[in-house]
Parts: structure tokens; sequence; C-alpha cells
């Protein structure tokens, strides 16, 4: 299946088929405007595309929305003209994307300077406007259900507010996300909805996957900006691309990532852009206290944890991680939505590409003082784990990797969306970007809702 041409794949565009394979194959639009195949599976492509050496090459001299159109292109192909996927990605990435030195060829790839100062601004962005697109083509109507551990509601509410064709419904566990967070959803208000529900993020992410699998609900055009939408991995894959392009020496020079991982659609990104041709070493997938993913790659047994624990990294506070079954896939294996494998994944191969960490809380803070003390680096949790996992890194692999190997590690939140934290921890706070200023006094509003599904079908039908 992968020995196809690029011009073969553009020609004939790629299907995307469900990790579950009860369901037909279908098209980009189609997984998109899906977002959950109704197997309850999740889209993965049928096939990559893969970049030459010289396209490789070539991408240190493009701006990131350059970079961005060239990667999107390759997996989109003609389901929209190449004229308006430019225009696209030039409104989707009117921002900075700084890369920051520490040591050596050590570096921290900061996520954070978008309109929600989160990495979920490089997805939600071009999946609203790709949704859009496509909508508006016929008049058609959508209703974006989602569940947040933090940032994805954020990012989703600012990408999607005030679009006409697109209403949005945003569930987030309503002790589990900081202030800062709850207020970048719950201040727009419009076409989007939000809700508090009382549980954890794997109740509201159960939940939303209730509503997309209830034949009750088949009458309405149900979506998801969830990572469980194959829309949001795929715009996820530019910045390993990026990273690697402004940073190696050629080719042959491949890169390691630390990559802090919740629900795991952040490495889905980066072992896409593995599939077409991204020249890595290793990903490290560094986690919080939820570590049911570095015990699974340990034991070869997947048990999740039901609840999952309250870490001050709260967007990784995820006990099931949806995207695992897309990770098991990959690897020739077969996982179900409720972790359930009926067949086992190549472990050799995956501890070959992956090497997984957990990290304290404890470890965690550390990490921010001793960055700061330091390297004069500011770092928010998430990112302190990818940090601290890179450490680690090492230090298992003492006598086997050069310093002169080139490391990236991923900062997935600016730090002001911790500032608490921080200050408790540096006893000073970060100062705010400008997507963030005034946002505190900003009034809300939001809804509160029990951990009952027919409580949100009911939500649901009154808010179409």
């Amino acid at each position: 299946m992968f020995e196809q041409t690029n011009q073969e794949l553009k020609s004939s565009n790629i299907k995307y088929h469900s990790t579950n394979g009860k369901s037909p194959e279908v098209t980009f639009k189609e997984a998109l405007l899906k977002g959950l195949a109704p197997d309850g599976g999740l889209y993965m492509p049928d096939s990559y595309p893969h970049f030459t050496k010289d396209e490789l090459e070539s991408f240190s001299e493009k701006a990131y929305h350059e970079l961005a159109f060239t990667v999107l292109n390759k997996l989109i192909g003609n389901e929209i003209d190449e004229s308006d996927l430019r225009k696209l990605c030039l409104d989707a990435y009117n921002f900075e994307v700084p890369i920051e030195k520490v040591y050596d060829r050590k570096y921290i790839l900061r996520l954070d300077q978008g309109p929600t100062a989160s990495f979920k601004d490089f997805a939600a962005r071009m999946m609203s406007r790709l949704m859009q697109q496509f909508l508006s083509l016929n008049n058609q109507h959508i209703t974006i259900l989602t569940a947040t551990s933090g940032d994805t509601g954020s990012a989703v509410a600012s990408a999607f507010y005030g679009l006409k064709n697109i209403n949005v419904i945003i569930l987030f566990p309503a002790n589990e996300v900081t202030a800062m967070q709850r207020k970048q959803m719950t201040t727009l208000q419009g076409n989007i909805k939000v809700v508090a529900i009382d549980g954890k993020f794997d109740d509201c992410q159960m939940l939303v996957k209730m509503a997309f699998l209830d034949p009750s609900l088949s009458g309405l055009h149900l979506s998801s900006a969830n990572s469980i939408n194959i829309g949001r991995l795929l715009p996820q894959s530019v910045y390993y691309f990026y990273a690697w392009s402004k940073l190696s020496a050629g080719i042959k020079d491949r890169a390691i990532f630390s990559v802090p991982s919740g629900n795991f659609g952040n490495l889905m990104g980066g072992l896409i852009a593995g599939k077409m041709g991204l020249p890595y070493q290793q990903f490290i997938i560094a986690t919080n206290e939820n570590d049911e993913v570095p015990e699974f790659l340990r034991t070869e047994r997947y048990k999740s944890i039901i609840p999952s624990k309250n870490c001050i990294s709260s967007a990784m506070n995820v006990g099931n991680p949806s995207n695992l079954s897309r990770i098991v896939a990959m690897y020739g294996g077969t996982m179900d939505e409720k972790g359930n494998i009926s067949v086992s994944p190549d472990f050799e191969r995956i501890r070959e590409d992956l090497f997984a960490i957990s990290v304290s809380d404890d470890d965690t803070r550390v990490t921010i003082a001793e960055s700061f003390k330091k390297y004069n680096i500011l770092l928010e949790p998430h990112g302190a784990i990818a940090w601290y996992g890179m450490k680690e890194y090492y230090l298992v692999n003492k006598g086997n990797i050069s310093e002169k190997q080139l490391c990236i590690s991923i900062e997935t939140a600016h730090p002001a969306k911790f500032s608490e934290e921080v200050q408790l921890i540096l006893n000073q706070s970060p100062s705010l970007p400008l997507s963030l200023i005034g946002i505190e006094e900003k009034s809300e509003s939001f809804f509160s809702m029990e951990n009952s599904y027919n409580l949100l079908k009911e939500f649901v039908l009154n808010n179409q």
C-alpha cells in the first residue's frame, strides 16, 4: 500500500479507513466532517505521500504557512483547490513559531504564540477553515461536539467563533481546567456553547463518542474537533517538519523529539510526519502521572486509568487516550475505543521509534525551577514534562548518544496560562502574551451539567 508514488496519490486522492475496520472507506472531506467513523473507530489514511530528499531539503527556505501548504496539499490532494488551500494556510498561520536554543543542539519548539497561546491553535485554525470551506460550497451546516482537558476547548472556541455554517458545543471537566483556560472558552458565546461536566476529561470524551454513535441523533450533522478527528492531526504534522528543517544539518541529520502526551494527538502528528519522510531518530513520549501508555509499552498489556489522576499538567489528565488505537494500528495491531486489543502491535518496532516515560508533579515542578535557574528558560508544566523526558532519555542512553544529537523538546502552551503554578514555583508570574491580556475581566457564560448522557443529548437537541 505504501509503494504508491506521490503523483499516483495526488491523482487518486488518499482514502481513509476506520481503526475498527467495519466502516466503508471515505474521502478526507468525509472523514473531516464525520469526525468519528460509524463503527466507533478513528479514521486513518490508507497510505502516506512521501517527500523526496530534494523536497525535504527545500523546506528550510519556506515560511511556516508555505510549508503547511506543501504538506497538506500532499495529504488532501485535489479535494480542495490549491489556490484556496494556500489562502487558508496563510490566514491560519499568521503568527510566529519560535525555536529557542537551550544549549548545544538542545532546542525548545514553542507552539504558544497563536491566538489562544496553545499548540492546539495549529490544528484548530486549519481545521475550522477547511470545514467552513467544504460546508460553504453547498451551504451545509454542522454542529461540532468536542471534549477538552483545557487547551483544545479554547483553541476550538477561538478558531470556530463566528463561522456561520458551524455551531460548537464544548464539554470540559468542571474542576480540572485553569481559570484562564476556562475564560478563553466561556467569554466568546455566539455560536459557541460551553458546558462544565461534573467529571473527568475521559467522561467528557465518552459522552461525545456516545452522541456520535446514538442512532436517535443520526439525523443531526455532528462532528468533532477533538483529536479523534483526523482533520486535527494532519496539520499537526507540519511543525515537526518545520522544526527539523530549521535546525538540521541536512537529510542525514535525524532529530529526537520529546512530546508531552495526554490524548496522543500531538504524537500522532509526529508519527504521520515520520510516515511522510521526516528524518527522526526517536520520539520521546512524556506523560504525567497518568502512565497507562508507558506501562503498556513496558508490559505489553494495556490498562486504562479510571478515573484519571489530576496533575498540574491538566491538559494531559487522560486515562484512556483515544489516539492510542491509531498508534496501535500504525504498528500492525487493532485496538477498539474501549482499549481492548484483538491484534497485538509489533512492540519491537514501537520501541525502536518510541521511548516512554511518566513524570511526577514533583519532578515537573523541579524541572520548571531548574530550567529557569540554569538556562533562564521559562517552562509551563506540559513543556517541563517534555524537557524532563529528554533529560531522562539521555541518562538511559548514556554512552550511546552523542552530545551533538539534534533534540527538540515541544512546549505546548504559554507559561502565562499556568501562572498560578509558575508563581508558586518561581515566586514570579510570567508576563501575559497579547492574546491573553484583558481576558480575566471579561464576563463568562457557560452551562453546568451532571455526568449524564441523557442530559447532554437533550442539550444537543436544544442547541442546533
